[in-house]
């Protein structure tokens, strides 16, 4: 076994969750030397380059997406940076209810509402080439990082700024939307590296109105289809709520871990 690999996870104990810390040692070392991770098992890794300072990083919290400034999602890499939520597994569930509703040559309109990283727009641009996708955030820097992860992985979409609670939009055929959902009270169950280092503006509502953006977004009614990710306790008031701004066909879905996450409607 390669002793680099097992320094870095003996260091990372106590501050990595014991069974994420193979996985972390190895991404490092992956980053770092450019090896395959067969290669890191059977070759020591000497000398790497601040080995110390990147380990100091990593238990203060600090995610390695941030660190080495990308994240690998589906199968695309994406910059990332404390401007731009990490991209999560269970967000290409999203991706994957719009793809499995439309055929790749549809022509229909889309708009991702608060793209972030502009890892949804890219995805399903790629996935439905033929549809014109327009991307919004509140945030120039993150738009800034979405242009540049579309022009890396060679798609064609359009970002605009827009603070979706105050501002208009155009008409789309389809909006989908992975907004902040994550009440304040739910703060203290999430980890360190998150609330230290992601953007609340693209995390947080506020528990008197933890529905705010998807209502504002549903209330407009600018598209025929919508596609939410969720909180996972919001199931049933999401439901209700398209229910009373007139949305039919509006179904509940499961993401990886089996918890209530996307939710897609239809006006009549």
């Amino acid at each position: 076994m390669n002793p680099t690999l097992l320094y870095i996870e003996d260091r990372l104990r106590g501050y990595i969750p014991e069974d994420e810390r193979r996985e972390t040692a190895m991404w490092l070392i992956c980053e770092t030397t450019g090896l395959l991770r067969g290669e890191i098992l059977c070759k020591d890794t000497k000398n790497i380059p601040n080995l110390e300072i990147l380990i100091e990083r990593v238990c203060s919290g600090e995610p390695l997406q941030y660190i080495f400034g990308k994240a690998y999602w589906g199968a695309m890499t994406l910059k990332v940076t404390p401007d731009t939520l990490i991209p999560r597994p269970e967000t290409w569930e999203l991706v994957e209810a719009v793809k499995s509703r439309f055929a790749a040559d549809c022509k229909l309109r889309i708009l991702d509402i608060g793209t972030g990283s502009g890892c949804i727009a890219i995805a399903l641009k790629k996935a439905l080439p033929e549809c014109p996708i327009e991307a919004c955030d509140i945030s120039n820097a993150a738009l800034k990082i979405a242009a540049d992860n579309a022009i890396q992985n060679n798609t064609d979409i359009r970002f605009f700024r827009c603070d979706i609670l105050s501002e208009d939009i155009n008409d789309y055929d389809i909006i989908v939307s992975n907004p902040p959902y994550v009440m304040e009270h739910e703060k203290t169950d999430m980890q360190t590296r998150v609330l230290q280092f992601e953007p609340h503006s693209a995390l947080f509502v506020p528990d008197s109105d933890p529905l705010i953006f998807y209502r504002t977004i549903a209330q407009k009614k600018k598209a025929r289809h919508l596609f939410f990710e969720i909180n996972e306790q919001m199931g049933g008031s999401m439901k209700q709520m398209l229910q009373n701004l007139g949305y039919k066909e509006i179904e509940l879905g499961k993401d990886i871990y089996g918890k209530d996450r996307i939710i897609t409607a239809e006006l009549s």
